[in-house]
């Protein structure tokens, strides 16, 4: 399904408090993905990662292309012209293709790559204070302050890397930041490409979960505001494993606590986009 993004809006997604510097976590776990990915052979590589139909080397091709995406939107942003590619983009179709088209490169090239689009999303935050986090640029959503960028981006390279090390039998590395700012981001994207899509439903999540200890609040409604305070009594209540939580968030697992049909909705977004039962 082709993405809706929001550009007439430019606070429908708002964070508040925790990771307001996301870049250290950012870039720490992209070179960690680079030195775990110089150490696998060619049969490494050619593993079914968890990502259907995809290798190890498709995965960090396609990681390859968002990390080039990200410098771009970011510097953008900061230019003060945030870029709207992402109005005809297929989250399904038009990774698939852009993968489909670099199969034929060498597992070297591909990690070369991916080594440097990631010193050019380096690049692209230096620098970057309080209110150059605060200017727009582009992810999925729409027009969303950067840092909302570059905790998307954090959160997809997150998962993707578990995706490539899980099935090579390898123990992923959990760093408590990369965790609080993926799972902040996690339970914000699925309402946001909803609001994003014209939703005005209103809704609130509670994230209360350990290892790492994290509580964040979302509130939904024609805006997304993610933040550390006080939750309505009504509100979703997910708790558990900080992990498996957030894992469940980006549909890589199951929820394992049940979620009544009036909360369903909270999670359509992501759902609705790459084509999933919610």
């Amino acid at each position: 399904m082709q993405l809706r993004p929001r550009y007439d809006v430019p606070d429908f997604l708002r964070f508040e408090g925790s990771l307001d510097d996301p870049a250290a976590a950012l870039l720490r776990q992209r070179r960690r993905l680079a030195s775990i990915l110089g150490e696998l052979d060619d049969a490494q590589w050619a593993t079914a990662s968890r990502c259907v139909g995809w290798s190890v080397r498709d995965v960090v091709a396609h990681l390859v292309d968002t990390n080039r995406f990200w410098a771009i939107s970011i510097a953008a942003g900061r230019a003060g012209e945030p870029t709207r590619y992402l109005a005809t983009f297929d989250p399904v179709a038009s990774p698939a293709e852009m993968v489909a088209g670099v199969r034929s490169l060498p597992p070297a090239t591909v990690l070369e790559r991916f080594v440097e689009s990631t010193e050019g999303v380096a690049e692209s935050v230096a620098g970057l204070d309080d209110d150059g986090w605060s200017t727009l640029g582009e992810a999925p959503p729409g027009h969303v302050p950067l840092r909302a960028v570059a905790m998307h981006a954090l959160w997809d390279a997150w998962i993707h890397e578990r995706d490539i090390t899980l099935p090579l039998g390898l123990a992923p590395v959990e760093e408590a930041d990369e965790i609080a700012g993926c799972l902040r981001y996690a339970a914000a994207i699925s309402p946001a490409l909803a609001v994003a899509g014209g939703s005005t439903r209103q809704g609130s999540i509670l994230i209360e979960v350990t290892d790492p200890e994290v509580r964040v609040v979302v509130d939904v409604g024609e805006a997304v505001l993610v933040h550390d305070g006080d939750a309505s009594i009504d509100a979703l209540h997910l708790t558990g494993s900080a992990v498996e939580v957030l894992e469940a968030l980006s549909y890589r697992v199951p929820l394992r606590q049940p979620v009544a049909d009036e909360h369903q909705w909270l999670f359509g977004g992501l759902a609705e986009v790459f084509d999933r039962e919610p």
